[in-house]
């Protein structure tokens, strides 16, 4: 990896390892729902002309089927996950909300293999495992503080995995790249949470709201925005929410999937550390131990295929008599690297069905969809 390289993944994870600390700044100036609504707002704009470059260069045309796509997918990312996670910052450790969200990648999997039958290795399987150890270490159950936030947290998490498989299976359908996605989504959601904002100043919707619920009535749009909290705001909005998601989906452009996953395989282990260095909240020792937990099932996650031939190689070297076992596990390599070429064949299948789909679209007639 060369040093711009290094760039793309380190600056990225800088950013959303600070990301919780900003927010939680940011949410004693702010109701929650409004500073949502200003950061992916922002965020999106910021990746706006990203975006159009990218659809007239490759001549994307985006039809009624694929806008309802990017609309769900915008509702769940922002209306639903952004918005538990905002208020669950508010109610809980910046730096335990941190670990919580970068645990989505985990939950995807799950979401994956229930939902698109998708395949989970031994090697998921264990990564999955050491995430949720990791995880009920860090809750620990039996002395819960903050249990409510700490709920929220996990569910939005779970909600982010949620958004991550309708994003590329929507993205890949449309045509878009996950730049493109993203941005559409970001502007969507806002757009979405706007609306729900603006019915929460109806007098009829404003009185029905329990007193303790207060936040969800007559909720702001621009307020306590100064010259004060404008240097802030423009941090989350454009650096956390546009920059850091713009040069993530870069970096897995220009360094590969597997190198740009380690922007969320430090971020467990960063954010903590910057929460003690600017929030002054103390990590406990089972915070420690769970993200040591939480750090061991994103490393086999990447580098848990590249392990075990190595082990393979040192068992067939040390043990010739092993020939026949050892053999047995190449025939399984050979089924994965087989089982990716079937991968990539039904992308081209699907491709040429949804290209076919937008000729439909194109000369009005009837579509699958």
């Amino acid at each position: 990896m060369n040093f711009k390289g290094f760039l793309y993944i380190l600056i990225p994870t800088f950013l959303f390892s600070s990301m919780e600390i900003a927010l939680k700044i940011a949410g004693g100036q702010f109701n929650p729902i409004e500073l949502n609504f200003i950061r992916f707002l922002i965020g999106g704009l910021a990746l706006l002309p990203f975006t159009i470059l990218y659809l007239k260069k490759n001549n994307v045309k985006i039809f009624k089927s694929g806008w309802g796509r990017i609309a769900l997918t915008g509702f769940v990312i922002v209306v639903v996950s952004m918005t538990l996670y905002q208020i669950s910052i508010g109610m809980a450790k910046a730096s335990v909300i941190a670990i919580m969200l970068s645990a989505n990648p985990i939950f995807g999997l799950i979401i994956g293999f229930v939902f698109l039958k998708e395949k989970l290795s031994r090697t998921n399987v264990l990564a999955l495992i050491l995430t949720l150890v990791g995880l009920l270490i860090i809750i620990n159950p039996f002395h819960l503080s903050g249990a409510m936030g700490i709920m929220l947290g996990l569910l939005s998490s779970i909600i982010f995995g949620v958004y991550g498989v309708m994003s590329r299976v929507y993205g890949s359908k449309i045509g878009l790249n996950g730049l493109s996605m993203t941005c559409l989504a970001f502007l969507f959601g806002a757009a979405e949470l706007g609306i729900l904002m603006a019915i929460s100043h109806v007098p009829a919707v404003a009185n029905a709201i329990p007193s303790n619920f207060s936040q969800f009535s007559n909720i702001p749009y621009f307020q306590g925005i100064s010259l004060q909290t404008l240097p802030l705001i423009l941090y989350i909005s454009i650096l956390v929410t546009g920059v850091a998601f713009g040069l993530y989906f870069l970096s897995m452009e220009k360094v590969g999937i597997l190198q740009a996953s380690l922007i969320f395989l430090v971020k467990p282990a960063l954010a903590p550390v910057l929460s003690l260095l600017i929030l002054g909240e103390a990590m406990t020792a089972n915070t420690i131990f769970g993200i040591v937990v939480i750090l061991l099932g994103s490393l086999v996650t990447l580098m848990g295929e590249k392990i075990a031939y190595r082990v393979m190689a040192i068992f067939r070297r040390n043990n010739p008599e092993a020939h026949q076992e050892v053999d047995e596990l190449e025939v399984v390599k050979d089924k994965i690297e087989n089982s990716e070429l079937a991968k990539r064949r039904k992308a081209t299948e699907e491709a040429v069905r949804d290209t076919l789909e937008s000729k439909k679209e194109n000369r009005e007639l009837p579509s699958e969809d």
